[in-house]
């Protein structure tokens, strides 16, 4: 799974972090009834209602600088980042009721990253769930934060707070409000997606917050099968050394079990949302090359997978073992990890080696995105091919297919297929959805018409294809369960997405009918002002596109460049920089370039091919964005790690040209 997920808190929707955008959740978002709001803090009283501090921080009413009105809630004396306000909301929140809380931030002086999250707590078990990310904010204006969230679990402490990512800088806050759409209940005479496909089970990847109320009756009603989004992933299972908790993924197998659902298990082994302890030596450094640091990467690996995997026996009957682990870029076609530069595809012959001891009767997949290109997929098809002549007990290959309403074709898709039917393995859809977006420059305040029907023939050619391949394909995973949750919100670009059967209320959308009865799909979409056309290589998955050299050309004029963080864990975050060409000709080929000065390092980045030497970091355009008109945008976004700070970069240059920093 993208990362996106990358946030692996059990009860998480979540929404982007926005500045003064209007977010729409469904088509007929005019049809809607007005939000409820539960929670408001607008600090017009000359007090702090309610709110406090998270340790000895001051926390007081200001009149110094305020969003709206004249007071605001002045934060100071902090000697920690994670000092900061917080609220009580336990006897506010009900479990199940999606909630979108909206704060707004300002330093007092300086910039840092602000994010917003709530601390719940079952006795004496605290946990910590992000609404949202690290998000620029300075003295210069108000920045704000606005998220969805869900209570899944009984809690006997519930507080909504704000912190900062690096600094102990005084800032503002105000105009903190908490509201609900009030849900509709779930459609009962339609019918079930389980009975309408019968050639192979379909389901849903699902957090906490798909197995309660009316999220968890839907699920129940239409699949056959689940796939914790984040729960079984290395950081939730194993946080630090031989201490295993299933404490999120638990709640999640028991309600399969209750239900009657199949469960795919999804990942033993990733490169991301992996603790750093796990590739740091005995000596506390880092894990090079060395013989001593293999043998203890191989071990921890072992250790884990015996222990997740054995913790749930055959309640699990198909896992994805390894996820992600090709980079066509490469020539021998895989991912520079550190898995990978430490331990070669031994970590992989491990992972499989110990799956089936553990597992003897379950399914062994390798899992990966982009299959549909071919670069990537025949990478995939000799690595496969490669480990199973040794031996290797891989039973399947999983297709994510994270695709959008233009791309890819059916033939493409079908190639993909086909490409693995000598290898004798079986071959399963594992983390579908169909954005609406065909580009990062678009966003849309409500679906529009055409988009959600394009999406709806997708999904009916896709799952028609799917469906005559019965004899190869042998499950289709949905990558969640509604629009009111998924990754795409925040991924590659912020920006409400709307890739599912279901809407943010619940309802069957027109890409339901694709799947279910395409006889009552509308009226085929003709061209309209949403519709553009696509780029073949653009893919709603993080990887690094195929590109061209930029030429010398720069055009007549200026640059202007935007930069965001749109997701933060523990130790990596993802970012994404928006390049504008404000000159007066188009920029013909383009390289753009910045300074890391926290020691950020650049893992993976998309829509361009990076390079990074020490701090410098330099992105060449990808083949299909290499021109830029006058006023033209375009998007890049990466995954990265950081140790200590995580400060925005201050300058940027478009082909040795300084552009403006907005």
């Amino acid at each position: 799974m993208r990362a996106l997920a990358r946030l692996a808190a059990a009860t998480l929707l979540v929404a982007a972090p926005v500045a003064a955008v209007t977010v729409a959740t469904t088509a007929s978002a005019a049809e809607d009834p007005a939000p409820i709001t539960v929670f408001t803090s607008d600090f017009e009283d000359g007090t702090a209602q309610g709110w406090a501090g998270r340790s000895a921080e001051t926390i007081a009413h200001s009149t110094a600088v305020a969003h709206g009105g004249t007071g605001s809630l002045a934060v100071s004396g902090r000697t920690a980042a994670w000092q900061g306000p917080s609220h009580d909301v336990l006897g506010t929140f009900e479990k199940g009721t999606a909630y979108t809380i909206s704060a707004w931030v300002r330093m007092e002086s300086g910039s840092d990253n602000a994010r917003l999250s709530v601390e719940r707590r079952t006795g004496e078990v605290a946990s910590y769930d992000q609404v949202v990310g690290n998000t620029a904010v300075t003295a210069g204006g108000w920045t704000n934060l606005t998220g969805r969230y869900t209570l899944a679990t009984d809690v006997d402490f519930l507080r909504v707070y704000v912190e900062t990512a690096s600094t102990t800088g005084s800032f503002f806050l105000d105009d903190v409000t908490a509201s609900y759409v009030p849900s509709l209940p779930i459609q009962t005479d339609i019918p079930a997606v389980r009975d309408a496909v019968t050639a192979f089970p379909v389901g849903a990847a699902i957090t906490g917050a798909e197995i309660v109320t009316d999220h968890g009756a839907l699920l129940r009603r239409h699949f056959d099968s689940v796939t914790p989004g984040n729960a079984l992933k290395w950081d939730a299972t194993e946080p630090s050394e031989n201490t295993f908790t299933y404490a999120q993924a638990d709640p999640l197998i028991a309600f399969a079990k209750t239900n009657g659902l199949a469960v795919r298990g999804h990942t033993l082994v990733w490169h991301n949302q992996t603790p750093s302890w796990v590739f740091t030596g005995a000596d506390g450094q880092p894990m090079t090359a060395t013989a001593e640091d293999k043998a203890l990467l191989l071990s921890r690996l072992e250790n884990h997978i015996r222990n997740v995997a054995g913790h749930y026996g055959s309640s699990i009957g198909v896992w994805d073992v390894v996820n992600e682990v090709i980079d066509e870029n490469q020539a021998d076609g895989l991912r520079r990890s550190t898995w990978y530069t430490v331990a070669g595809l031994d970590y992989i012959r491990t992972a499989f080696r110990v799956a089936r001891e553990v597992l003897p009767d379950a399914k062994l997949f390798i899992n990966d995105y982009n299959t549909n290109v071919p670069a990537k997929r025949d990478k995939l098809y000799n690595l496969v091919a490669q480990l199973k002549a040794e031996g290797v007990p891989i039973d399947g290959v999983g297709h994510q297919m994270h695709i959008n309403v233009s791309w890819p074709s059916i033939a493409e898709t079908e190639a993909m297929i086909q490409k693995f039917v000598p290898l004798g393995v079986e071959q399963q859809v594992t983390e579908m959805d169909v954005s609406i977006y065909t580009n990062n420059g678009e966003s849309f305040p409500a679906p529009p018409a055409d988009r959600l029907l394009q999406q709806a023939y997708v999904y009916r050619d896709m799952f028609a294809l799917f469906t005559r391949y019965a004899s190869e394909i042998t499950s289709v995973t949905l990558w969640g369960l509604a629009d009111d949750n998924t990754w795409l919100d925040t991924f590659p670009v912020t920006r409400k997405d709307a890739p599912l059967l279901f809407d943010t209320r619940l309802q069957a959308k027109q890409a339901y009918w694709g799947v279910v009865d395409p006889s009552k799909i509308g009226v085929s979409p003709s061209p309209s002002s949403s519709s553009v056309s696509p780029s073949p290589s653009v893919s709603s998955s993080p990887s690094s596109s195929p590109s061209s050299s930029p030429s010398s050309s720069s055009g007549n004029g200026g640059c202007a460049v935007t930069y965001r963080v749109t997701g933060s864990w523990p130790g990596g975050f993802q970012g994404d920089v928006k390049l504008t060409n404000t000159g007066s000709s188009a920029v013909s080929g383009w390289k753009l370039a910045w300074q890391f000065t926290g020691g950020q390092q650049v893992a993976q980045l998309w829509n361009g091919t990076a390079t990074q030497s020490g701090a410098a970091v330099t992105v060449a355009n990808a083949s299909w964005n290499g021109t830029l008109a006058p006023n033209a945008s375009t998007s890049v976004g990466f995954l990265a790690s950081w140790t200590g700070s995580n400060h925005a970069p201050t300058a940027f240059t478009l082909n040795g040209t300084t552009c403006a920093v907005l």
